[in-house]
């Protein structure tokens, strides 16, 4: 087994702590990965807090992964030493089923095999990029564009992926109006990637206190959702909103902003349901749908259009020390825009 070096919480309410984990062995198809920056998504706080379901401890969160390929197995065609690579939010599936063979791995009919905090093919049980190492097969793996540093690379993985594939499949481009709910780690990015689809981007935002940075991402409006008069201003106005949001609001408030045909997409994922009246979607014939990162293949797509527009995320680079505070502070939103974990400061303890 390989070893390494990794920060995991022990308990829901714990702090984290340094530990070692175990790496498999490389099969024929790996790759083994030195991590050098890793992100802080929220949904790693709301699964190591039990937020989602049982969790197994130690927890080592993480799904956000920018390094450099240190070895391969005896079979990999994809990549080779030296290899500047990605790891987003899952790290395996069937290959088998439907969805699996049109690309949509994240949609694995046997469920995809999580980056941390799931039980793999071989009977391990996953942990994440809050660490030195972590063993891969290829097909998991993206290539990170040259010209694109590592650190703006690795919430590409998550937080660009979960924006990027919602605003693709439901068509954002020039002469669409898209708005955005939240302006948060999330929320920058599927600012950014709207914008440079050609959208007119709203942002909606519970107060104005972001509307300066929005504009500056690339927003067209900014909008106070506190202020009722939005709601009726803008009723009937979007074809998609883009809900980036993992706390409950009235989303029956947000479907009457939708056009004719409009869509509402929820990536956010709050742990309360979000309770949707019938004739809020009957009307004017809307659809309140969800979406959940994209696959390989689009996750790749993503890296490649993010290079070619040159959109990056806003970031702050920590510590491995510094990961507590920083959880402390996204819970507060007290971030612009996301947290990235140097690695290297793992290393040095």
């Amino acid at each position: 087994m390989i070893t390494a070096s990794a920060r995991a919480v022990f308990n829901a309410e714990g702090s984290f702590k340094q530990t070692t984990i175990e790496r498999r062995d490389l099969k024929p198809h790996d790759v083994l990965i030195a991590i050098k920056y890793a992100g802080i998504c929220h949904s790693d706080i709301h699964t190591a807090r039990g937020d989602w379901g049982p969790v197994q401890y130690p927890l080592v969160p993480g799904h956000e992964i920018a390094g450099i390929v240190t070895q391969v197995g005896s079979d990999v065609s994809k990549y080779a030493v030296g290899d500047r690579v990605g790891v987003g939010c899952m790290v395996d599936s069937c290959g088998k089923c439907v969805n699996c063979h049109k690309g949509e791995e994240q949609y694995c009919l046997s469920g995809n095999t999580g980056t941390y905090g799931a039980i793999d093919r071989y009977g391990h049980y996953t942990q994440g990029g809050y660490s030195t190492h972590i063993v891969v097969t290829e097909d998991f793996v993206v290539k990170i564009p040259g010209g694109m540093e590592l650190d703006v690379a690795a919430p590409l993985l998550c937080a660009g992926i979960t924006t990027y594939s919602p605003l693709r499949h439901w068509g954002a481009a020039p002469g669409k109006k898209v708005a955005v709910v939240g302006l948060g780690g999330l929320g920058h990015m599927a600012v950014k990637l709207a914008h440079a689809m050609g959208a007119e981007v709203t942002v909606l935002s519970q107060s104005l206190k972001k509307k300066e940075d929005g504009l500056r991402l690339g927003a067209d409006h900014y909008f106070a959702t506190s202020d009722q008069e939005t709601f009726k201003r803008l009723a009937g106005s979007f074809d998609l909103i883009v809900n980036t949001v993992s706390a409950k609001i009235d989303i029956n408030a947000y479907l009457s902003l939708l056009a004719l045909d409009g869509t509402l997409v929820n990536v956010g994922a709050p742990s309360e349901p979000l309770p949707v009246q019938v004739f809020s979607l009957i009307p004017h014939r809307r659809s309140f749908a969800g979406s959940m990162i994209g696959g390989i293949r689009e996750t790749q797509e993503m890296l490649d259009f993010c290079a070619e527009h040159n959109i990056a995320p806003e970031i702050e680079v920590i510590a491995a020390k510094q990961i507590d505070e920083a959880w402390d502070r996204v819970l507060a939103s007290d971030v612009r825009y996301r947290f990235v974990i140097d690695i290297s400061t793992m290393e040095n303890e």
